[in-house]
């Protein structure tokens, strides 16, 4: 499996030209070219910033409604209670609740891929910080996931809302959609996200905001996008 998995690597990446920088559509419908697996891969997005992500000013993190969702079945838990756990469940949240949650995720239960809490819930988050924050699902008021709207909050990630920050490298990584998402829409996702990107530019960031851009399937090679489309 390991030797035709690398055959196919092989045999992709010489379908993408070497040091061309692709237009966003371009990119994808190269990416859709390629030999596939035997499932619908993620595509991933991989944008390197000219920021200094150890200066607390620099740091670029923020969250947006993909046009055309993820692809992905996102399982959501909600910290509230009374009529706000009512409003989370209406909303199709997975699992609702409150301490009983807050305490099956203490003993390593991870099952789940956003968490959304209402204000005041988050002291009683806050203590599993240690575990949810290198999960990457510690809620945030910045990405919408710290609120008493927690109806819309569910809905809106159901709906294929996605989070990105920047990393410690300066890169920022989020999904764009499915290798069997056409390559208009991708390219729609795409532009949505590199909106936001650029909307949450530091102040404080100097020379080249975005230096580089590239989009990869699962098991594919990356294709580099041309970053002046989005600048």
């Amino acid at each position: 499996m390991a030797t035709m998995t690398g055959k196919r690597y092989k045999t992709n990446s010489e379908k993408v030209a070497v040091d061309k920088k692709y237009a966003a559509r371009e990119a994808f419908e190269t990416l859709k070219g390629f030999a596939a697996p035997k499932f619908d891969e993620t595509i991933d997005l991989c944008v390197r910033l000219g920021v200094d992500p150890k200066q607390a000013d620099q740091m670029v993190r923020a969250s947006v409604k993909l046009p055309h969702g993820t692809g992905k079945e996102v399982r959501v838990v909600v910290i509230a209670k009374a009529d706000k756990a009512q409003q989370a469940k209406s909303a199709g949240a997975d699992i609702v609740g409150d301490q009983d949650v807050l305490d099956k995720i203490a003993k390593g239960w991870f099952d789940f891929d956003k968490l959304i809490a209402t204000p005041d819930m988050m002291a009683a988050v806050g203590k599993l910080g240690s575990s949810l924050g290198p999960r990457g699902l510690m809620p945030n008021p910045k990405t919408g996931t710290v609120t008493f709207e927690v109806e819309k909050a569910v809905k809106d990630i159901k709906a294929g809302k996605v989070d990105f920050r920047v990393d410690k490298t300066g890169n920022v990584h989020t999904v764009v959609g499915r290798m069997s998402f056409d390559a208009e829409k991708l390219a729609q996702n795409l532009s949505a996200v590199m909106d936001s990107i650029v909307k949450a530019k530091p102040s404080s960031a100097k020379g080249v905001y975005i230096k580089n851009i590239s989009v990869s399937g699962t098991m594919s090679p990356s294709v580099t996008l041309d970053p002046g489309q989005f600048q």
